[in-house]
């Protein structure tokens, strides 16, 4: 009979990696199944990129009382085509470039954060 022999130093490196696989995986879905949990929006795709929701819908309850007339559709039209193959980041800094800037309460946020803080708001 011909038998295997696993050495220890590859016994303890596999365990080592097996052991951080499953801390990676456990530490990527524990959030989502423990963190808040939000009412289903037509723009969930874009609140997507915010990280802390509630406090970008306390943004945009001062946006809505600034801007009365909103209009969330079409604000969601096109934040959708402005975050085609890009992130928040890459967005806000494109606003900043091009003057698209808003004030609110005083503090002046890219144009798309203050959209997307008032579709949170909705």
């Amino acid at each position: 009979m011909n038998e295997t022999r696993v050495s220890r130093r590859t016994a303890l490196i596999g365990g080592g990696v097996t052991a951080t696989l499953f801390a990676v995986a456990f530490g990527l879905t524990l959030p989502r199944l423990f963190g808040r949990r939000y009412a289903p929006t037509p723009y969930d795709d874009l609140l997507a990129h915010l990280v802390d929701r509630d406090r970008a819908a306390r943004v945009g309850a001062e946006i809505r009382l600034a801007e009365p007339k909103f209009d969330g559709k079409a604000a969601a039209r096109e934040l959708r085509q402005r975050f085609e193959q890009r992130d928040i980041a890459e967005v806000c800094d494109a606003d900043v470039r091009e003057g698209r800037l808003a004030e609110v309460g005083g503090w002046v946020l890219p144009e798309s954060l203050a959209e997307l803080c008032a579709l949170a708001a909705e």
